[in-house]
């Protein structure tokens, strides 16, 4: 075979194990296939993932069978207000041995694992919040000097009411853009919710089953980077994420109206996994230009903010990044 053809036989034997992970992830998550796809387009680019809903959307019970279908060793945290950076990252404590020396050893937090819950995160205070920046970034932390790696893989999957702001803390935009994907979780419709409703009362409950391992993910993560992307994609991509930056001098009227600032380069480089992604999810071998106006609003949205004239008005930043990318998307389709 050439190298071509073991790379589409190493990207179709990964879509049909990905097919067997979200038919595990769906016995337990009821309906939601987008959620769950934007979850698993975390896991497979490496990134991290912010999931904002309503309580009792089943943000946690997402990530609990997240961590059992795709093999990691997972561990929550809840935030709180009095949560301070050792009790994410652990700390030293004095022993006395038997002969009455005395030496320290180092307790590890719970940041030590492969898939992290932060559950809601916007409610712990910014010098907790930056425990997290050097984690989700570099994998790694330190702690009295030493730098201590995390687990391999490592993400971040955190949870975020959009409606209780009593107690909680904005989040430093540092902290958002290492975020991959925001992922909106609403509510339900009424036959998925009758569906959630049969399955969560009764004797039992459904069981998910592991599809992946640590090391697979790993390998799926260098897979989904080989795949190759074509050059409209990529110029596609540079132009939306371009778009959206006020002191361009190419930028919209209305960009510039509404946009307080923009996204970075690091929300191409998200864009241009995700789309990948996408299409790995979608059964196909290439990304196409219609990923790029699907994974737009995920990658974008957490990534730029409107002024204050745009707030006042009622704005919608969804409606601008939708509207915006579909239509480079017609662009694109009449070039």
């Amino acid at each position: 075979m050439t190298d071509a053809e073991d790379l589409v036989t190493e990207i179709e034997a990964l879509g049909g194990k990905l097919a067997q992970a979200k038919a595990s992830i769906t016995r337990r998550f009821i309906g939601q296939e987008r959620v769950v796809d934007l979850t698993l387009t975390a896991l497979l680019c490496g990134g991290h993932g912010l999931l904002i809903g309503l309580p009792g959307l089943g943000k946690t019970r997402l990530v609990e069978t997240l961590s059992t279908v795709m093999g990691l060793d997972g561990n929550r945290i809840q935030f709180t207000p009095d949560l301070m950076p050792a009790d994410i990252l652990g700390s030293e404590v004095l022993d006395t041995a038997e002969d009455g020396t005395r030496s320290f050893r180092f307790l590890p937090g719970p940041v030590f694992c492969q898939l992290l819950m932060a559950d809601e995160i916007n409610r712990a205070s910014p010098r907790t919040q930056s425990a997290l920046l050097q984690a989700m970034q570099e994998k790694t932390v330190t702690v009295a000097g030493q730098d201590r790696p995390l687990g391999v893989p490592f993400h971040v999957l955190a949870t975020q009411n959009p409606i209780e702001q009593e107690g909680t803390y904005p989040l430093p935009e540092a902290q958002l853009d290492r975020f991959l994907v925001q992922i909106d979780v609403v509510y339900p419709d009424r036959a998925t919710e009758r569906d959630i409703l049969m399955a969560t009362t009764g004797i039992e409950d459904a069981q998910s089953t592991q599809v992946f391992t640590g090391e697979e993910l790993l390998a799926a993560q260098t897979l989904l980077r080989r795949m190759p992307v074509g050059d409209s994609v990529v110029e596609m991509i540079l132009d939306l994420v371009r778009a959206f930056r006020p002191d361009e001098a190419d930028a919209s009227e209305r960009v510039r109206e509404t946009v307080a600032w923009g996204p970075g380069p690091r929300a191409a480089q998200a864009l241009m996994l995700a789309v990948r992604a996408r299409a790995l999810l979608d059964g196909r071998l290439a990304p196409s230009a219609e990923d790029v106006i699907d994974m737009a609003r995920p990658v974008l949205s957490h990534r730029m903010a409107l002024n204050f004239a745009a707030r006042a008005r009622g704005d919608s930043l969804a409606d601008l990044i939708d509207s915006t990318a579909a239509g480079l998307g017609r662009q694109e389709a009449a070039a």
